[in-house]
């Protein structure tokens, strides 16, 4: 199967309000449209989560975030820009990505999303990513995509598709192909939550 026929596949599942399993920039993670409440609730109960622990979401691009989350702070579009420039280092250095190390902002004034990916306090976790399919994914489904780790809550996160369990596999609409034979290191990113006057706090490194 093709990248192409994988992302076409993905995108049906989840117009459908279906849960997928897709790589990301960081590592292997359970998808759903970040705008259905019914999928979101589903992923919770996928992952025998507590819903009051909110749930991350990826965006393509930064006019993307800006359309779902109001009034940026200025020390977020900085983090975001440092961390571009990383990854413009790494790929001129010829390493394999050109993907700094991920950064997850809990940033206020969230719009258009379900209410269930939001912290107590109104924030929500969201992420540019820049690993090439879950960009593609995130570009072609013109909406936000949940990424929460593919694991049970309080188990080792899935580095590679070979770390997912088969609770996990059987539990989604559609697993995705593209780098299933991948076996590297793979770290969640670091979580930074930014207030709406600029605090910085680090949640995660």
């Amino acid at each position: 199967m093709t990248q192409e026929q994988d992302i076409r596949q993905a995108i049906e599942v989840l117009r459908r309000g279906g849960v997928i399993l897709y790589p990301t920039d960081t590592v292997w993670g359970i998808g759903c449209d970040a705008t259905n409440s019914e999928a979101v609730r589903r992923v919770y109960q996928i992952k025998q989560r507590d819903d009051s622990k909110a749930l991350i979401c990826l965006v393509d691009s930064d006019v993307r975030m800006q359309r779902y989350v109001r009034d940026v702070p200025e020390v977020a579009w900085q983090l975001i820009d440092a961390v571009e420039e990383r990854g413009a280092r790494n790929e001129e250095r010829g390493a394999k990505s050109r993907v700094g190390s991920p950064i997850t902002l809990v940033l206020d004034g969230a719009s258009g999303l379900a209410p269930e990916l939001l912290a107590e306090d109104g924030t929500v976790g969201i992420r540019i990513t820049h690993e090439p399919f879950s960009r593609e994914l995130c570009y072609r489904f013109q909406k936000p995509l949940v990424s929460t780790s593919a694991n049970i809550s309080g188990e080792p996160a899935a580095q590679n598709y070979r770390d997912i369990s088969e609770a996990i596999l059987n539990a989604v609409d559609y697993v995705c192909f593209s780098r299933r034979q991948e076996h590297q290191p793979h770290q969640p990113s670091s979580v930074i939550k930014i207030g709406r006057g600029g605090e910085v706090v680090v949640i995660r490194k």
